[in-house]
Formats: C-alpha cells, sequence, structure tokens
C-alpha cells in the first residue's frame, strides 16, 4: 500500500512540474538593455524570424522608470505601450499583448531613467511568448 502512495506521489509531482515547465517555456527572451544613468533612450533591435503574441519586461541590478516604450513590427507598423511605471529591482511589467495577436517584431524603443547610482545601472530583459 505504502509503495503505491508513493508511486502515485511521484507521479503527481512529475506531472505538476512538467507543466508548470511546458506553460513557462513559451516565453523566450528577445533581447536586453542596459540604461545608462539619466534619462535615455534606448532601442533594441530584434533579431530572428520569430513571431509573438505578448511581450513583458523585466528589470533587473536597479531600479528604472520607465517614460515611454515603443514597438516597431516588421510589416513598419508602430504600437505605442503606456508603460509609465517605476520598476524596482527584479520587477516585472504586465504581460502586454500584441495587436493582431501574433506579429513579428522589428525593434523596441524605450525612453528611461535609471533610479539610484548607488545600485548600479539598470538592465532592462524583453521577454516574448510564441
Amino acid at each position: 500500500m505504502k509503495i503505491k502512495t508513493i508511486l502515485i506521489a511521484a507521479m503527481a509531482i512529475a506531472f505538476i512540474t512538467g507543466s508548470a515547465f511546458t506553460a513557462y517555456s513559451k516565453w523566450v527572451i528577445i533581447g536586453q538593455k542596459e540604461a545608462n544613468y539619466g534619462p535615455d533612450r534606448d532601442v533594441l533591435k530584434v533579431t530572428g524570424n520569430d513571431i509573438f503574441k505578448a511581450i513583458k519586461i523585466k528589470v533587473t541590478d536597479a531600479g528604472l522608470d520607465m517614460m515611454d516604450m515603443d514597438i516597431y513590427f516588421e510589416n513598419g507598423e508602430k504600437f505605442n505601450v503606456a508603460i509609465r511605471k517605476n520598476f524596482k529591482q527584479g520587477e516585472e511589467s504586465r504581460v502586454i499583448d500584441l495587436p493582431g495577436n501574433r506579429r513579428r517584431i522589428d525593434r523596441i524603443s524605450f525612453l528611461y531613467d535609471t533610479k539610484g547610482i548607488m545600485k548600479g545601472k539598470a538592465n532592462v530583459l524583453v521577454f516574448g511568448k510564441k
């Protein structure tokens, strides 16, 4: 009886772990930018031929004030994202759904300001959901 219980528990753990990994594996890193001190506008060129339906941002190493973000698609269209947010170190943005559901991204333009010289420069990671 104990062996059967242990076997069922092991299978349940394997199923839960596998399901969590599968759900997360759809998010891939599109790119990364290191923000300079003070107000800065950076452009992240997206390479590859991937199609995404949503993106999200994670700020690491220091805090960051995000003032504006524009996404430019391969077909020339521009999508302005209202994302005025004060990110703390390690914080992620909300999931940003792309118009048209599935799009090829050419580049992403950011306007931001790194907070606190003592903590160093902030890194901005962009994830895309396929």
